[in-house]
C-alpha cells in the first residue's frame, strides 16, 4: 500500500521531532509544520530525507490563524499530496502567576493549543471524508486531566479543551476518520527540563510509579501505533502515557 502523508504541527520541538523520526522510519511522507523554528525544522527535514529517503518538507504557519493554516495545507497538498493523517502537536506554555497573567497571554495559549488544532482538523478533514480515510491524533497532556500547576493554569485549561475537542471531532467525523488524544505526563524533552533544579526533578519523578520521566520516543511509538493498522479500531479515546503519574491538587 502506498504510504500516507502525515502533517505534524509544532514538528521542530522535542515530541514533534520524535514523532517525525518514528514515522519516517515507517516510510510515511511527512509535512513538518513550524511557526518560528525555521532552522530546526529545515535541519530535521534534511536529516529525515537523507536518512530514510522519504518525501519530507517543512512548512511555516501559525496554526492559530485560519488563513495561514489554509494556505499551508494547500501547499502541502500541492507538494506532498492530500493529508491523510494529522498530528496536532503544536502548543505553547506561558507560565506566570495567576495574579500577573494577562488575558492576552491566556488567550494566546488557547489560540495555539486549541484553536490551532481545530483549524487544522477542519481543513484536512474535508479531504479525509471524501477519501473515506483519515487519522487525527491530538497531543494533549495529563495537565488536562488531573495534574495541575498554578503557574500554567491556562495551559492546563487548553489541554482539557483539546480533550473535549477530541471527543466531539470523533463523533463529527465518524465513521471514516478516527480521532484520539494522547496525554503525556512528564516527558524529558530539552524544553521540559530547562530551568528546573535537581530537587524539583526528583520531587516530580517521585510522583511517577515508574520513578522516571518519559522519553519523547515513547510518545512517538504510541502515536505510530494509533495511526497504523494495529490501532484502526481505537477511536474517541484519551490514552495516558505518564508512567503511572499520580495526580495533583
Amino acid at each position: 500500500m502506498e504510504k500516507r502523508t502525515v502533517l505534524i504541527t509544532g514538528a521542530a520541538g522535542g515530541i514533534g521531532s520524535a514523532i517525525a523520526q518514528r514515522l519516517a522510519q515507517e516510510g510515511y511522507a511527512i509535512a513538518l509544520n513550524y511557526c518560528h523554528s525555521k532552522e530546526a525544522a529545515e535541519r530535521l527535514r534534511d536529516e529525515l530525507k537523507k536518512t530514510y529517503g522519504i518525501s519530507c518538507e517543512a512548512f511555516q504557519a501559525d496554526v492559530s490563524r485560519e488563513d495561514e493554516t489554509d494556505a499551508m495545507i494547500q501547499k502541502i497538498e500541492e507538494t506532498l499530496g492530500p493529508v491523510d493523517i494529522l498530528i496536532n502537536n503544536a502548543a505553547i506554555d506561558l507560565p506566570n502567576l495567576f495574579s500577573l497573567k494577562t488575558a492576552d497571554e491566556f488567550r494566546r495559549v488557547l489560540d495555539v493549543n486549541v484553536v490551532g488544532a481545530y483549524n487544522c482538523a477542519k481543513r484536512v478533514s474535508r479531504g479525509m471524508i471524501e477519501r473515506e480515510y483519515g487519522r487525527i491524533v491530538n497531543i494533549a497532556s495529563t495537565n488536562g486531566i488531573n495534574t495541575y500547576y498554578p503557574m500554567c493554569f491556562d495551559y492546563d485549561a487548553s489541554k482539557a479543551a483539546l480533550i473535549s475537542l477530541t471527543h466531539n471531532l470523533a463523533v463529527q467525523l465518524s465513521p471514516y476518520v478516527t480521532v484520539n488524544a494522547v496525554a503525556p505526563g512528564f516527558i524529558g524533552t530539552e524544553k521540559e527540563l530547562e530551568g528546573y533544579d535537581e530537587e524539583f526533578l526528583k520531587s516530580e519523578t517521585e510522583k511517577i510509579l515508574l520513578k522516571r520521566y518519559g522519553k519523547p520516543e515513547e510518545v512517538a511509538s504510541l502515536v505510530k501505533f494509533l495511526i497504523g493498522e494495529e490501532g484502526s479500531y481505537i477511536n474517541n479515546s484519551v490514552i495516558r502515557i505518564d508512567g503511572g503519574q499520580m495526580g495533583s491538587v
